[in-house]
């Protein structure tokens, strides 16, 4: 009989929980990027097979120190997320990285949690020095410890099965029927300003993606089949509107192709992906919204 579940991903920034989800599920569904504070929203996303369904919650990085508006605003998303409707958590850490600050935050919203918990043990392709004595000490702590490579696939099937023994809910839990599997929700304007701003961190420099925000305000299907979908790109200064939008327009231009393309990689539709960049000094407050 298939079962379904709810699964939480926590942990610090960048220990690699965007790259797990995504190489569990096929799809691009998070952030991935070298610098922090990539994912500013929790992200659904669901995992179909024989054994039947989970659904994934990646959650933002937890800061320690949340100096900037943003940092506190990513860091009450995911304390909300810690308290919402969820079967087992999924803590991830990275075997490269010494405990710090921000992983007793991370650890200390754990405690609080009467669900299970997988420790997932990251990056066992990494060669070099190896931290995960000092994570040792929470193995007495959680119910589950599992070592993987997210960026390889590595040790995922066991992984996988463990999850699914802490599925308990009738399957199942979201209609996926004419969805792809994996899937995720497509309609969600949270995962298409994701992939937008991923592609701003993939095509600017040094601090411009953090003097940044996108908010998509309209997602259609028009009458013959394509999608239409419009984003605003928010920024804090001209002088960074200008740099978004390059030389005759070609950095918005490579920008929105690369957005679009993976839009119509995950829809398996035509995609019509228009993009505004605007001044606004206080568009932190839009994740508010």
């Amino acid at each position: 009989m298939k079962k379904a579940g709810i699964v939480l991903m926590v942990g610090r920034p960048n220990v690699g929980k965007s790259t797990l989800l995504n190489n569990i599920l096929g799809n691009k569904v998070s952030i991935t990027s070298p610098k922090p504070q990539t994912t500013r929203f929790p992200i659904e996303a669901v995992y179909e097979d024989e054994r039947g369904q989970l659904i994934f919650i990646d959650t933002p990085g937890l800061f320690k120190k949340a100096n900037d508006r943003l940092a506190k605003i990513v860091n009450r998303r995911t304390t909300e997320a810690l308290k919402g409707d969820y079967d087992m958590v999924m803590y991830v850490i990275d075997k490269t990285r010494h405990r710090s600050f921000e992983e007793g935050r991370v650890l200390g919203e754990i405690r609080k949690i009467k669900k299970p918990v997988i420790l997932v043990i990251n990056k066992d392709d990494v060669t070099g020095e190896d931290c995960t004595p000092e994570y040792v000490f929470m193995y007495d702590e959680v119910d589950a410890v599992h070592t993987v490579s997210a960026l390889k696939r590595k040790h995922f099937k066991p992984l996988m099965e463990r999850l699914f023994s802490y599925a308990t809910r009738n399957y199942p839990i979201m209609n996926t029927t004419g969805m792809p599997t994996p899937s995720l929700n497509l309609t969600s304007r949270i995962y298409l300003q994701e992939i937008i701003r991923e592609k701003i961190y993939l095509f600017t420099r040094q601090e411009l993606p953090y003097k940044t925000g996108v908010k998509v305000d309209e997602i259609t299907e028009r009458d013959n089949g394509v999608l239409y979908i419009h984003a605003i790109i928010f920024t804090t200064d001209v002088r960074y509107k200008k740099m978004l939008i390059g030389r005759e327009g070609l950095m918005i231009t490579e920008i929105g192709r690369a957005a679009r393309k993976e839009i119509e990689t995950a829809s398996n539709k035509k995609v019509y992906l228009d993009i505004i960049v605007e001044v606004d000094p206080n568009w932190q407050e839009r994740l508010n919204e």
